[in-house]
């Protein structure tokens, strides 16, 4: 594959963004198609307490592994820039200190199971049943840590270099290899939630083997500088470690405080019982699907405004963020239309349980509201990550997690599991209003002075 052909500020437009959003769209339709496709087998094989222990396995491993998000986000940006800034041994200098680590924390984590199970559960309100359940699945998914944040720096670099298409197979793969591990071992040899996550692991230690060779490929088609291809020196440079690092921490945060603020939710509605946290549960896969595809604009968004930067072309900047947040809104307010028309469906679709469909069905207008107010949020998102301005990030994401608390707090107390929704839904507006100040000084920063008006 060539190296990309360099877009000037003045080619960028509506269809160009498009043509680089659709395949990371749906590889990021492809993500909660995964847990789409856990649901549907338990939602048909299983019971609402299977159901209920998928939905808190699920959400250990957001927090497990979405705390270490860093990894992709990190490296998208730092590689985007190195790109725009025709350094492409930096390129393969942020991929391999990525990796390192990606390998690193998955062995800790392997290794880290008991006590993660024992803080988890112990904290968590789910019945015996359901917490035994899911221990169970947890304990056959970790298996596949370091693979699975291996993806997160290959899926990194493919977006951060626009390969977007490539990024699109891979997950393709993931997909469905899972599809048919979960089908086989917990439908066929009713395995159960254990099955689900052994299902998963092995396909993500398949996938990561496919996904580490194509990256490879990719870096040599563009190594034509004279340093080695793997720049020993530069990956242990203790000023980019230490950049790459303080950059990893606030993420790290951020994905936290969102973590958290997902975590208070599923939490607040196992207080109302298994019917109720499974409801949650299955729109909660909804607003993964839509958000994940929303999210194809805020990563194309990344890699431009992480070239624009590299590149310090301001006009290209502005261009890129204007248009993908135009797509982005368009997009939302279908997939509102969408949920609201056909969500019926798909919730009887994902389970054959009526007391939880009738739960989801009557929740269905806040999940329309949520897509359509979180377009901002996910495009400011993608915004700052290309720019690695991630303290400004983290400031946000503590500032929004204070105000969903207090107002989950009291919206609960009043209105039940309408409350919980409503306060989730002032959680991701919060989001976007917290970044909005830091967003008017980045467009004026310094360091988009003096490009060369390029986007390599």
């Amino acid at each position: 594959m060539p190296a990309a052909t360099p877009l000037n500020a003045s080619t960028i437009t509506r269809r160009a963004i498009a043509r680089q959003a659709w395949p990371i769209i749906l590889a990021n339709a492809a993500v909660p198609t995964l847990g789409l496709i856990d649901t549907a087998v338990i939602g048909h094989y299983g019971s609402a307490a299977e159901l209920g222990a998928l939905a808190l396995g699920a959400l250990l491993f957001n927090f497990v592994y979405w705390s270490f998000g860093f990894l992709r986000m990190g490296t998208t940006g730092f590689t985007a820039q190195a790109a725009g800034a025709g350094d492409e041994a930096e390129v393969r200098a942020t991929v391999g200190r990525a990796v390192l680590l990606a390998v690193g924390l998955g062995i800790a984590l392997m290794a880290l199971q008991g006590p993660t199970t024992w803080l988890y559960f112990g904290l968590m309100d789910g019945s015996d049943e359901v917490e035994s359940i899911s221990e169970a699945y947890y304990r056959a998914r970790i298996w596949g840590a370091p693979a699975a944040l291996t993806l997160f720096v290959c899926s990194g670099l493919l977006i951060g270099l626009g390969r977007s298409r490539t990024l699109l197979g891979v997950q393709l793969l993931l997909n469905g290899l899972n599809a048919g591990l979960d089908i086989w071992l917990a439908g066929a040899l009713g395995m159960g939630a254990r099955g689900i996550g052994l299902g998963t692991a092995i396909a993500e230690w398949l996938t990561c083997g496919v996904a580490v060779l194509v990256v490879v490929r990719l870096l040599r088609e563009r190594h034509h500088d004279k340093e080695p291809f793997l720049p020993g020196v530069r990956i242990r440079n203790l000023a980019r470690l230490r950049q790459a690092m303080a950059a990893n921490g606030d993420i790290m945060v951020r994905t936290l405080c969102l973590l958290f603020g997902f975590g208070w939710f599923a939490n607040a509605g196992a207080r109302f019982g298994d019917v109720v946290l499974a409801a949650n549960h299955i729109l909660l896969q909804l607003v993964s699907f839509s958000a994940f595809f929303l999210d194809g604009f805020a990563f194309v968004a990344e890699a431009l405004v992480g070239a624009a930067w590299g590149a310090r072309d301001r006009a290209g900047f502005s261009r890129v963020v204007r248009l993908s947040s135009e797509l982005a809104a368009v997009t939302a307010l279908a997939l509102a239309a969408l949920i609201l028309l056909f969500g019926g469906t798909a919730v009887a679709g994902l389970t054959n349980l009526p007391a939880v469909r009738e739960v989801a069905i009557g929740h269905l207008p806040w999940t329309a509201l949520y897509v359509v107010l979180s377009v901002a949020a996910f495009q400011l998102d993608g915004v700052f990550i290309g720019a690695t301005r991630t303290r400004e990030m983290r400031n946000a994401s503590l500032l929004s997690l204070a105000v969903y608390l207090l107002a989950a707090w009291h919206m609960t107390a009043l209105w039940g599991n309408h409350g919980l929704w409503a306060a989730f839904v002032v959680f991701v507006v919060a989001r976007a209003l917290a970044l909005v100040p830091y967003y008017r000084k980045l467009g004026t920063s310094p360091a988009l002075n003096g490009g060369s008006g390029a986007l390599r």
